[in-house]
Order: structure tokens, then sequence, then C-alpha cells
């Protein structure tokens, strides 16, 4: 039987989740792992295991119940091993590693931004910053619209500066949120985003991160930005190896905090 892995914990957790329903239909019973001073929580791996709600949620509730009480390195959704004892014999390999994570990550949390413009304010942003935009439009409107040319030469100036204006606001969003966060790891581009930004926060700072986040919302009103969070630190797990050898990502893509 193959072995789910949601997290790594101090073997000295004051509260882990043991006996708690974890993924699969029906729940598996979540059970720890020790080995030395450490700790993996895991259940039995359900067969065909699919990033569906309910195995999400039993996955992210694992970690709340968890992270509540103590640090927890959080594993991704769809984290499989092989078996218990090659669990416990990368927790021994990796024994240093998880323990400057676990240091590290005590009393933190993740929030994930994502950042995106409002089409409007963005355009009508541009057309306000660039003269020469400005010119050409003006000119083109007293000339009836202007030539197939010139509204093709227009176009191409607006979707330039609004590809420099969506630059600039993911380095001013960056300025703004990192002061309040211990860390930042910047996640992959995806189309609609200008940012996505995860980053690791003092659980009991939370108050003064989401203040930034609300400063950068009335500096830059043409940004629309989607918080998420607090979150178990996904993001924060690294640097080093994180998960068990032989772990199969499923869908190691499918957090919602993260994508």
């Amino acid at each position: 039987m193959s072995t789910y892995v949601y997290g790594i914990a101090a073997s000295s957790h004051p509260s882990l989740p043991d006996g708690m329903e974890g993924v699969g239909k029906p729940a598996r019973s979540v059970r720890i792992l020790k080995e030395g001073d450490l700790a993996a929580i895991v259940s039995d791996a359900p067969e065909g295991l699919r990033p569906k709600r309910n195995d999400l949620l039993a996955h992210q509730n694992v970690l709340a119940e968890a992270g509540a009480a103590g640090p927890v390195l959080p594993m991704r959704f769809g984290n499989v091993a092989p078996d218990d004892a090659s669990v416990t014999s990368v927790l021994a390999e990796r024994a240093d590693h998880y323990r400057e994570r676990l240091g590290a990550l005590a009393g933190k949390v993740e929030y994930n931004v994502k950042a995106s413009h409002e089409e409007q304010a963005a355009l009508h942003r541009v057309m306000a910053d660039n003269p020469e935009v400005q010119a050409l439009a003006e000119a083109n409107r007293q000339a009836g619209g202007g030539s197939y040319e010139q509204k093709l030469q227009l176009g191409e100036m607006v979707v330039a500066a609004l590809q420099n204006r969506e630059a600039e606001d993911a380095v001013e969003l960056h300025r703004i949120l990192e002061p309040a966060a211990s860390a930042v790891s910047v996640g992959p581009e995806s189309t609609g985003w200008l940012a996505n930004l995860s980053l690791l926060v003092e659980r009991e700072s939370s108050e003064v991160f989401l203040a930034a986040v609300e400063e950068a919302r009335k500096a830059h009103p043409h940004v629309e930005l989607r918080v998420n969070g607090p979150l178990p630190p996904y993001s924060f797990v690294e640097p080093g190896p994180s998960e068990p050898t032989g772990a199969v990502p499923e869908s190691a893509n499918s957090q919602a905090g993260r994508e």
C-alpha cells in the first residue's frame, strides 16, 4: 500500500492529527510516522487520487489542524511515496534540511497575491501618462479615425505602453509588499496576471501585511488584486529537497493559493 504524505513536523509537535480523516472516499485515517525528532503526517493513499474538491479540502484540513499548534512543512496535494519505509528513510536522510525549514517557518503563514489590470482604468492611465500616444490618438480623431496604417500604429503603441505599465506595476507591487513579509517567492508567469507573488508573513503580523495590500490598492486603482490566505507556507518549504523520494506529484500545481 502506497503512502500519502500531508506534511512533516517535529515529533514533539504538541498536536499531531493522528486519527483525523484524510483524503479518499471513504476517508483514509491519518497516522504519524516518526523518525528521530521528526514526524511525517500520512495516510494510506487512495487509488486514482485526483484533485477533487473533497480531497483538496481534506488535505488542507489536515494541515490546518496540525499547523494551528506548531510549525509544519506542508506537502502539495498529490504527494505519494511507495510505502511507509521510504518516508521514514527520507526523514532520516534529510533531517538537517527539515529541521532548518521547520525553524525558519515557525509562526509564519503564506499569502498569495495575484495582480491584473482593470482594462479600462489601465487604458486611461496609459493614455494620460503617454503624450506620444495621446498625440497620435488625437491626430487620428481629427482625421476621422485615421488610415488603416495609423490605426495599426496606434494599436501597437497602446499595447506596448500597456505591457510597460504591467512591468512597472509588478515591480511597484513587489516594492510595497516586500517590507511586510519575511520572504517573497515569485510564481510562474501566466496569462492574465501581471504579478503572482507568494509572501511569507509572521502570523502575528498578518494585519500589517493586509494593510500593505490595501495601500497598494489605493495607490494603484487601475490594478486588481486578489489575495488568498493565510495558507500553509507551501512556497517556502525549499530551499533544498522537500518531497519524499518516489513522491508522485499528481497535481502539485493544483493548490488554489499558488496558481
